[in-house]
């Protein structure tokens, strides 16, 4: 059964869904044929799934008092829905009912498909130490660069409900049917390799898709309201957060088909 959409809503999901098709349909996927071209993916989507989780965690930071003394803030409808998301992605599970964050089952699942995790380290640790965001991202050597600093520049200057349209619409429904066929296609030939990363998209898609996208929509409508302006703010975001992951896409698959040695080293 399709589900129902305000008319606020659906309006930006119409505005949106031609960069929203050419993501689903880049031609990425296509290349991603053997297991190398899949450790290769990994090793650069990891970015976006680490910044992933502070856009949520800022929008969290905003909607609800995250510091002392507690006291009580935002709207608790609001709080419920942020929560209920931070919730199962920062406690999400692992086959053995383990509970780590929906980026430490990745990095998890990364390592058992062999694929390096140094870039991404290399993030933290530069980060755990000090150094600036930028300046780690150009350590690290990672064609995500530019994702991210978009990424961040959402969270330091915009507002919170374009942050949360941002959210909501640019990172929580881009997991095509077809890139999750062909991770289960390589499951079946390197079970032992790939069958955490399945579970993990699998498990994406359960929570991401068909729960958290629910809520996300609500937060955003409610925090949007009837503000024209702010509608229209939040819409020129989603559409500029998509390009950036369509650039995203097309620097991933430039690794893959054209300097697999940089990350086969």
């Amino acid at each position: 059964m399709s589900q129902t959409f305000s008319p606020r809503i659906q309006r930006l999901r119409d505005d949106i869904e031609p960069l929203r098709q050419q993501l689903v349909s880049h031609p990425v996927y296509n290349h991603i044929r053997s297991l190398d071209d899949l450790r290769i993916f990994m090793e650069i989507h990891v970015f976006a799934v680490w910044d992933y989780m502070s856009l949520l965690k800022a929008l969290q930071r905003a909607l609800t008092c995250v510091t002392l003394p507690w006291m009580p803030g935002g709207a608790p409808h609001i709080r419920y829905h942020i929560n209920k998301i931070v919730l199962e992605e920062e406690s999400n599970i692992d086959p053995q009912g383990r509970h780590l964050s929906h980026f430490e089952l990745y990095l998890e699942a990364m390592k058992i498909a062999g694929a390096s995790t140094s870039r991404i380290q290399s993030l933290l640790d530069d980060l755990r130490s000090g150094t600036p965001l930028i300046d780690a991202l150009e350590q690290a050597h990672t064609p995500a660069q530019e994702f991210v600093l978009q990424t961040f520049d959402i969270i330091d200057n915009s507002v919170v409900p374009v942050q949360a349209a941002v959210f909501t619409f640019g990172r929580e429904d881009l997991i095509p049917d077809m890139y999750l066929s062909i991770v289960r296609k390589l499951s079946e030939s390197f079970p032992e390799q790939v069958g955490l990363f399945q579970f993990y998209l699998e498990r994406f898609m359960e929570i991401g898709v068909d729960h958290h996208s629910h809520l996300a929509y609500q937060m955003t409508e409610e925090l949007c309201l009837d503000d024209d302006t702010l509608w229209q703010k939040a819409t020129e975001a989603v559409q500029n957060s998509l390009t950036y992951r369509l650039r995203l896409w097309d620097a991933i698959m430039l690794a893959i088909t054209t300097k697999k040695e940089e990350y086969l080293a």
